[in-house]
This record gives C-alpha cells, sequence and structure tokens, in this order.
C-alpha cells in the first residue's frame, strides 16, 4: 500500500496538531507564587489542594465541606493521563458519592477554595488542607 502526499500532509498535521490539542485540555496547570513557590493550578489558575483527611484515596469532603473546597471535577467520559508533562505525580480519578469523577494526583483527591480568586493561596496548613507545591 502507497502512501500519498496527502496523506502524510495529513498525518503531518495531525501529529503538530497533538501537543496543542493535549495541552488545551489538560485537567490542571501550574503558577509559580511568591509564598509557595509553583503549585498546582485549575486552567483558570485556581490553586489546588489536598486535605490530609483523604490519605487513603477516599472522598471524604461532601455536603457543606464539598461547597467550601470545590472537587476538581473530571467532565463524563473524559480521559486524564497518568503523567502531564511538567507536572510530577501520577493523575488520575476518583468516584465521588455523588457519582461524579473527581481528580486525583498521587491517588489523593483535588480541590479549590471556594473564597480564593485565580492567582490566590489563602489557606495553606489550615485544618488539614495543603496547596499542592511542585518542586521547580
Amino acid at each position: 500500500m502507497r502512501t500519498t502526499p496527502l496523506a502524510l500532509a495529513i498525518a503531518g498535521a495531525a501529529l503538530a496538531l497533538a501537543p496543542a490539542a493535549q495541552a488545551a485540555s489538560a485537567p490542571v496547570s501550574t503558577l509559580r507564587t511568591e509564598g509557595f513557590g509553583r503549585v498546582l493550578t485549575t486552567p483558570s489558575k485556581q490553586a489546588v489542594y489536598f486535605w490530609n483527611q483523604e490519605r487513603d484515596g477516599r472522598v471524604r469532603c461532601t455536603g457543606a465541606c464539598a461547597v467550601a473546597w470545590p472537587p476538581v471535577l473530571v467532565k463524563p467520559g473524559a480521559r486524564v493521563p497518568t503523567r502531564l508533562s511538567g507536572i510530577p505525580g501520577r493523575f488520575g480519578v476518583v468516584r465521588r458519592p455523588d457519582g461524579s469523577r473527581q481528580l486525583t494526583r498521587n491517588r489523593l483527591p483535588l480541590y479549590t477554595y471556594a473564597n480564593e480568586r485565580p492567582r490566590q493561596v489563602l489557606c495553606d496548613n489550615v485544618n488539614g488542607w495543603f496547596v499542592v507545591r511542585l518542586s521547580g
């Protein structure tokens, strides 16, 4: 079977778009902060947290807790890569009690804080909540 120039061009275009498409759909990003160094954020730059009461990977933050600490949700059918370029750790999902899918890093369910604006970190080491700090 011969490969036509058009097929090669289409394949090349798809390869050229692949990194951009992956970056656009990445569930998290990073931000360098003055007080905390590089931290994990949502694509809209909300700082991402974990709760030390969920070290076993089970979701315990529900109800009023999840209102104050909204979970970082993964859309139905969306695939979360185990590794993300430039971000250390292993990513995945955990099923919440309501059936929704929540993003995890190193098996810890991830959250934002409802009273923060983008690019803020207000609650590190507050009642067991910690911002996800990244090396580098």
